[in-house]
């Protein structure tokens, strides 16, 4: 019907210059009429469109959230590096302080019994670790070792209730006995004279008595000194410097530099053998 009367008026236009107002008029009328009859076809295009971009918002946000959890844990692997590197770099500052020859190491295990302080590192007999060697952190004595194997060692902590390290107040130069109670956070003083010069805060070191640790590292800080009357004994209790239940890097203390020197060396060279002696394996398996 539009059609035809599309076709009508412009022949009328044509032929007739008045029929323009009627054209007009009749235009007019006709456009709303046009739209409405586009409007299903609109419609459907916008409509897939709309579904269309959806679809995309979802893929992208998917690929978005992927690409979230690989950046959130490479932040976690930086972070961790960067303790990491602190803690490296702390343990270097310690033994640059001290004349013994030392050895960074490792804590690989920890003994799942809750009545023994002991911990793994991972060097041994090919890196010259022996029994009594002293273990400390960067802020302190961490314990010594009792029983090594070819690659690991344990290790002793000072907190453990069969441990005891000869000491000596930093402050005055009075001796004593630090003994572990089975608390990691805590450790006691044997036998001190109640009349004894000791106080709160002091430091105490290790003194080198008994020859099983080496003198001038950081052992304890005293927290509480109690007195007793009538008793012969204060009762002294002491927060360990080294971080017992936190460090993971270590240095294992060498008293004779040569027997260090010495083991890196075999260390070196039984790994040069194994790297020989697995590329010969290779070239074997090759056909």
């Amino acid at each position: 019907m539009v059609i035809i009367v599309s076709m009508v008026l412009m022949v009328m236009d044509y032929r007739f210059e008045r029929v323009a107002i009627v054209r007009h008029v009749v235009s007019t009328f006709l456009t709303p009429v046009q739209w409405a009859s586009d409007l299903p076809a609109s419609a459907l295009d916008w409509g897939g469109s709309s579904l269309k971009t959806r679809e995309q918002l979802l893929d992208e946000n998917d690929a978005l959230q992927v690409q979230i959890a690989v950046l959130e844990r490479k932040i976690q692997k930086l972070v961790f590096l960067a303790a990491e590197n602190n803690r490296l770099r702390e343990l270097l500052n310690a033994s640059s302080v001290v004349e013994d020859s030392v050895i960074v190491s490792e804590m690989i295990g920890i003994n799942p019994d809750p009545f023994v302080h002991e911990v793994t590192i991972n060097k041994g007999e090919i890196d010259g670790v022996e029994v009594g060697h002293a273990v400390v952190d960067a802020d302190g004595l961490m314990g010594q070792v009792i029983q090594v194997s070819e690659f690991t060692s344990s290790v002793l902590l000072i907190s453990d209730s069969s441990h005891a390290v000869p000491v000596q107040v930093n402050r005055n130069g009075l001796r004593a006995i630090v003994v572990g109670k089975g608390a990691i956070a805590e450790l006691e003083l044997a036998n001190v004279p109640d009349t004894a010069d000791i106080r709160q805060g002091d430091l105490l070191v290790s003194s080198g008595l008994g020859g099983r640790f080496p003198a001038g590292y950081p052992v304890a800080t005293v927290k509480r000194v109690e007195h007793d009357p009538g008793r012969p004994f204060a009762h002294v209790l002491a927060t360990p410097s080294a971080k017992l239940n936190q460090s993971r890097l270590v240095l294992v203390l060498f008293k004779d530099a040569r027997k260090l020197a010495a083991a890196q060396r075999r260390s070196e060279d039984e790994k040069r053998q194994k790297e020989e002696e697995n590329r010969s394996e290779l070239a074997e398996e090759r056909p």
